[in-house]
């Protein structure tokens, strides 16, 4: 009772707004702990997003080398000038992005970054995309029992692996990214938006171990919508043109089976943009299993939308 009263309060935001850890210390000693060897270069598989640029400055200040390869379209050009080296490969290349790794001398990767899975819908895919032979050998080698987000990555490691190439978490080495539990916001949720919260947690969570997605849009204990291929923004879209009254509550959550070195939950001040346009008055996210990009800003943001987030730990009940 005293964890969710200290959940729930101010008191706890002011905690959660406090100074993070400094990133240098705690990645080199994670990195070291988790029993893998101490590196001087790490490759960086980057997709989009601000994620692999927080990756790659804090490998920068923990005297890393980055040799990243960047999916085609994915990638932002603002990572060039903090990797020692930067290649871009399209999506479909498996067989390049092993090479490009082998190049540059890397045994050791991480994945950073969202990458569009819908364009393996693409019409015309195998002319639009180009995959390689390796590639091609991958899609129909390896088991077929379904498409789903940690079936297909899993397996794209277990590619990479075949050239004795290991991934691991980039959090590792920028754990100051995930959030700490507490609201982080002026505003808490009111009762009626915790009994929301709690309804929709529990459905997230049922996603998740589904593995086909992270978050679910909630209103008076119904469920309004829920993140599938599309992704967590045009989820939000959804719920906001079915919910024109607004006052709505997001739930992003990790998978009960959530691998940490990929498809890791992230929000960022894209993702309260884009609740305020819908409507929502409400975030709930997992604590220490979620990654919240530049939050202060964030957190300024949804305060002066007046807006609500709350972060909750693995198991938590109302």
């Amino acid at each position: 009772m005293a964890l969710l009263k200290s959940t729930w309060s101010n008191k706890a935001a002011a905690v959660t707004r406090g100074t993070p850890p400094s990133p240098g210390g705690a990645g080199r000693t994670l990195r070291t702990d988790l029993g893998r060897p101490a590196v001087e270069k790490v490759g960086l598989l980057a997709g989009s997003g601000r994620f692999p640029i927080l990756f790659a400055e804090a490998a920068q200040r923990q005297g890393l080398k980055v040799a990243c390869v960047g999916i085609k379209y994915e990638a932002p050009d603002a990572l060039k000038p903090l990797c020692e080296s930067f290649e871009i490969v399209g999506v479909a290349k498996l067989g390049k992005m092993i090479r490009a790794f082998r190049r540059l001398g890397v045994s050791h990767i991480v994945m950073a970054g969202k990458v569009t899975k819908n364009v393996i819908y693409t019409p015309w895919r195998i002319v639009q995309l180009c995959p390689d032979f390796r590639t091609l050998l991958w899609w129909y080698r390896r088991s077929r029992a379904d498409n789903r987000d940690d079936s297909l990555l899993l397996s794209i490691i277990d590619e990479f692996e075949r050239d004795d190439m290991t991934f691991a978490s980039a959090l590792d080495f920028c754990p100051e990214l995930l959030v700490k539990d507490g609201v982080l916001t002026r505003r808490a949720p009111t009762a009626a938006e915790r009994a929301d919260i709690a309804f929709g947690w529990r459905m997230a969570k049922e996603m998740g171990r589904l593995d086909v997605g992270q978050s679910v849009a909630v209103k008076e204990k119904a469920t309004l919508a829920v993140e599938a291929i599309e992704g967590t923004d045009r989820c939000i879209e959804r719920a906001g043109m079915l919910c024109r009254a607004g006052g709505w509550t997001l739930v992003k959550v990790a998978k009960p089976q959530q691998d940490m070195r990929f498809d890791v939950p992230t929000i960022g001040v894209t993702t309260i943009e884009n609740l305020h346009r819908g409507g929502a008055r409400v975030l709930a996210i997992e604590a220490g299993k979620t990654i919240v990009v530049d939050q202060s800003e964030v957190v300024t943001l949804a305060d002066r939308f007046g807006m609500s987030i709350v972060a909750l730990p693995e198991g938590w009940q109302l």
